[in-house]
């Protein structure tokens, strides 16, 4: 039973539809989590010890069988912190925190692709100041080659190995801590 704090008259526990909602929340996380391929699994911060259980579900196919693997998923999902549950969530909700970063720094990669595109040599420049670890040939030449292929209206290979040099050095930079100015 609940019951009820004899001073104050609070209930001293959450209400049985409290529970409930709280485990229909756990238990769509966990249909989620299943619906994710293992790409997208692993890129999450899922537990060691849900993984089997959420492979286990992806293999059950007969409905009955797959919701009966699927409540226990939640089940064993209700006892894990609700530090890793709220991690879990805010990594598939797309207006989560970590989504914003991901965003921010896509766009900030973007950002410096087209400078180097359109200023060339100065953003470069600036480019190493910020980032001193970037190699300065690799991208001069990654830069001299999408804008050639720009030029000649080629498909944009270079243009596309420009972002993922970029996506390297910036982030590389932002993991280690050198990045100071994260307002780009």
């Amino acid at each position: 039973m609940r019951g009820r704090d004899e001073e104050s008259g609070e209930f001293l526990s959450p209400s049985r539809s409290q529970n409930r909602r709280e485990a229909l929340e756990v238990l769509a996380l966990g249909e989620k989590l299943v619906a994710l391929t293992e790409a997208q699994l692993a890129k999450l911060p899922v537990p060691d010890s849900l993984l089997p259980h959420i492979r286990e579900c992806k293999r059950i196919t007969a409905n009955i069988a797959h919701k009966r693997q699927l409540a226990f998923l939640a089940k064993q999902m209700r006892r894990e912190d609700d530090e890793i549950l709220n991690a879990l969530r805010d990594a598939l909700d797309e207006n989560g925190e970590a989504a914003r970063r991901e965003i921010a720094a896509m766009h900030r990669v973007e950002a410096w692709r087209e400078r180097l595109i359109a200023d060339g040599d100065t953003a470069l420049a600036q480019l190493l100041d910020e980032y001193p670890t970037a190699d300065r040939q690799r991208l001069r030449q990654l830069v001299r080659n999408a804008i050639d292929e720009r030029n000649r209206n080629k498909p944009p290979q270079s243009f596309r190995e420009l972002y993922r040099e970029l996506r390297g050095v910036i982030l590389g930079a932002a993991d280690t801590g050198d990045d100071e100015s994260d307002d780009e």
